[in-house]
């Protein structure tokens, strides 16, 4: 009985937070645009996964297009998707973009990458 209960109690705190979980299309505006410089952690956070990697596709495009690059390298971007999620759900009152250069900051610092100025 206790392990139906414990079991019980994982499905229900499992599902909870399953269905807080909303669409990306619910934070666009009436025109269907989402302001990617002012979308915050917490919204990240609150999205569906595939939400968070259609965010995050986006943002390295927008990226890469900033600083006139023209490659992907698909592991690097997955690891830095997975950092800007994980830093965006212990800094939930930040925007995305700030999340991304903090994770951009200590990626580059980790492999000893400086910027030209």
């Amino acid at each position: 009985m206790k392990k139906f209960a414990f079991a019980a109690v994982v499905l229900l705190l499992a599902s909870g937070s399953a269905l807080a979980q909303v669409e990306l299309k619910t934070y666009a505006d009436k025109d269907g645009r989402i302001d990617v410089q002012k979308f915050t952690c917490a919204q990240l956070a609150n999205t569906f996964q595939e939400d968070a990697d259609l965010l995050a596709a986006w943002y390295s495009g927008w990226y890469n297009g900033l600083a006139k690059g023209h490659t992907l390298v698909v592991d690097r971007l997955k690891e830095a998707q997975h950092r800007v999620i994980v830093y965006c759900k212990a800094n939930k009152g930040i925007t995305v973009i700030k999340a991304i250069d903090a994770v951009f900051t200590q990626m580059r610092a980790e492999r000893g990458i400086k910027l030209k100025e």
